[in-house]
């Protein structure tokens, strides 16, 4: 694992961290991207992986990208239109690409500001915990830029439109309360408390059944765009399997003996 990414497996929980505090995690470069990518391909692969914890070190989630590469012939802005296009095509809009194509879940443990591809980052993600000093801005209009990395699909979904709207259109900073409040986060706890909530919360997550938790994500993530009916059929497809799965007779068994059930996502 590269250095800017830090990865560490425990009790079914990959914690991912990025890792570059001193720039205040950018997540623009194409190492931070191939980091993050193979990170989430293998947390995802690995059924010993339940549950995936982002965050960032020192006192930031994500800047974003790095203003400093920003110039023309700098990081993704190349001389050539045409040039930019495919680097940002081949580079950070694979990002969203793959958090809409993996199962396992990912929770956002939001240690800091998140702003700009940092706070689309954290729409990335399935859950969101803020600490208390957590920011969030959708800033790329401050930047004379538009949200290049797939913000305008991601955070409408987050936090509805009009919200979306006006985050996207001020580019102005929400604290923890307000991002709260719309529905950014899904709850706001002590800075020193934000990873033994979010690593409860994970391993509330990862204490069922496998194969159900993952074809439960992506049920809700295809709901977003598919009509009802096909939701059904997917749900129906998806409920046979799980009628198969040993977790699901295990579920059962201990229902009626009235015990804690052991699932090993079989």
């Amino acid at each position: 694992m590269s250095d800017v990414v830090l990865s560490d497996l425990s009790d079914g929980i990959v914690t991912l961290t990025l890792n570059q505090p001193e720039a205040r995690n950018p997540i623009s470069s194409p190492a931070t991207i191939e980091a993050l990518l193979a990170a989430i391909k293998g947390a995802d692969r690995d059924l010993a992986c339940r549950v995936v914890i982002i965050t960032g070190a020192g006192s930031a989630f994500s800047t974003g990208g790095d203003i400093a590469t920003m110039r023309p012939g700098g990081g993704l802005n190349d001389p050539s239109p045409a040039t930019t296009r495919r680097n940002y095509r081949d580079g950070i809009q694979q990002l969203p690409l793959l958090f809409e194509s993996v199962e396992v879940p990912i929770i956002a443990a939001v240690n800091g500001p998140a702003i700009g591809a940092g706070c689309d980052l954290a729409c990335m993600c399935d859950i969101r915990i803020a600490s208390e000093k957590a920011k969030f801005a959708e800033s790329f209009v401050k930047l004379g830029i538009v949200p290049g990395d797939g913000g305008a699909w991601l955070l409408p979904r987050v936090v509805g439109w009009s919200k979306a709207s006006e985050m996207a259109y001020t580019g102005e900073l929400l604290d923890a309360n307000q991002a709260l409040a719309c529905g950014l986060v899904s709850r706001v706890v002590p800075s020193e408390s934000l990873m033994d909530e979010a690593r409860a919360l994970a391993a509330r997550i990862a204490a069922n059944p496998p194969h159900a938790v993952r074809m439960t994500k992506r049920l809700i993530r295809e709901s977003r765009l598919a009509s009802l009916s096909t939701i059904l059929e997917a749900s129906a497809a998806a409920q046979a399997l799980c009628h198969t799965t040993s977790d699901h007779a295990e579920a059962v068994d201990a229902f009626f003996e009235k015990r804690d059930p052991i699932f090993t996502g079989n």
